[in-house]
């Protein structure tokens, strides 16, 4: 007995020559709720990974999943494709509950689109949706429908959210309506081995092939999203359009739609990260001269950051303790070179209080003279950044 799997365009083949084990010793690759999916056999005990947004009930053994993995590579590789994991809110898109928009925002409804999830089309001037049975408006962020169709081209791609299932499959409709990109690849909370923590165990391609675009690494101050998978990752700029999502991360600002303005799609983020994915995949497929099966999307990520901040030498000024380290490991990252002292190959003085004596050096020796945020905007947008946005100027 076979339970086909047509939720997901995945090859999954148990085929058994006639001269092979017998039924009584089946080493079973998986299971439809208590069913081996090789002979149909019924299985006294669970155990393996659920694979339950692929198929409800099915479950894969370690062995069978890592059969998969190099098949689908295979495949994937032979079409000169990679594996990319795509966060939602924040990263693709931003939602409010509608009790939350304030008197500010309530421009928002008179444009808001009256949503058929499936007829509606993805374009720019439609990207804003009033999701009324769950009580919520979710707005795309800018140019998303040409990174999304433009990454397909390159990337099998996958929505990994923390949001519920529900959530995330509504999400999806707005995002690819007609089924282009995803197909059943929508991973929500509901379908992780882990609670509070993403993982790739439950994604059908090799750690090596996978690249990720989340806005953080961290669901709360103690737990980290992708803890294994840190080098797999590349961290977005948040995408924060509603007063709601300012105020969920403590900012005390007025938001875009406060402001009725909104992130520029050719300078935004997914239009900058764009660039960083063909480059990534240029160097995958067409640079490296290692075997295919040996080449790893790790090192590529790496060695693309190393270039961001490549001949820069930084000193820092007047960073607090608590952020000096990790704004030094970021620019380092970076390919930038930190001293703990001026010396003449200091390119850059980065502080935020233009009226130390590093500061005054950097004048009087003509150096760059940036703010902190200088290095956290190279580090969002993989692209080193104009000095000249962001001086500092002393307090008059």
């Amino acid at each position: 007995m076979r339970h086909p799997i047509k939720k997901m365009k995945i090859k999954m083949s148990w085929k058994v020559s006639e001269e092979s084990v017998e039924e009584d010793v089946c080493i079973h690759p998986g299971s439809f709720g208590d069913m081996c999916i090789r002979y149909g056999q019924k299985l006294d005990s669970e155990s393996g990974v659920t694979f339950g947004y692929i198929h409800k009930g099915l479950r894969l053994h370690d062995q069978e999943i890592s059969r998969l993995r190099n098949t689908d590579a295979n495949n994937l590789r032979n079409r000169r494709k990679l594996y990319l994991i795509l966060d939602l809110d924040h990263t693709l898109l931003n939602f409010t509950h509608l009790a939350h928009l304030n008197s500010e925002e309530l421009h928002l409804i008179s444009r808001q689109i009256l949503l058929d999830v499936y007829v509606i089309r993805c374009v720019s001037k439609s990207s804003l949706f009033k999701l009324d049975k769950m009580h919520m408006m979710t707005k795309l962020r800018p140019f998303v429908c040409t990174f999304l169709r433009e990454a397909s081209e390159m990337f099998e791609m996958y929505i990994y959210t923390m949001g519920d299932r529900p959530y995330a499959l509504e999400m999806a409709k707005l995002l690819d309506p007609q089924g282009e990109y995803f197909n059943a690849k929508v991973i929500s909370r509901d379908d992780g081995t882990q609670k509070h923590q993403k993982g790739l165990d439950i994604v059908l391609g090799q750690e090596s092939a996978v690249v990720i675009l989340d806005d953080t690494e961290h669901i709360s101050a103690l737990t980290l999203a992708w803890v294994k998978h840190k080098d797999n990752l590349i961290l977005m700029e948040r995408y924060h359009i509603f007063g709601s999502s300012c105020r969920q991360f403590g900012f005390n600002c007025k938001s875009l739609a406060e402001l009725k303005s909104d992130e520029d799609e050719a300078e935004g983020a997914l239009s900058k990260i764009l660039k960083v994915l063909k480059q990534v995949h240029y160097k995958f497929f067409d640079e490296l001269k290692a075997d295919i099966a040996e080449r790893d999307v790790r090192q590529i990520l790496k060695s693309v950051r190393m270039e961001v901040l490549s001949g820069c030498v930084i000193v820092f000024s007047r960073i607090c303790h608590g952020a000096l380290p990790s704004l030094r490991k970021m620019a380092e990252q970076l390919g930038a070179t930190c001293l703990m002292e001026l010396d003449p190959s200091v390119t850059h003085v980065v502080a935020t209080d233009a009226g130390t004596e590093k500061a005054r050096w950097a004048v009087k020796e003509k150096k760059f003279f940036v703010h902190r945020q200088w290095i956290e905007a190279a580090n969002y947008f993989w692209e080193k950044q104009r000095e000249e946005n962001f001086v500092l100027k002393k307090k008059q």
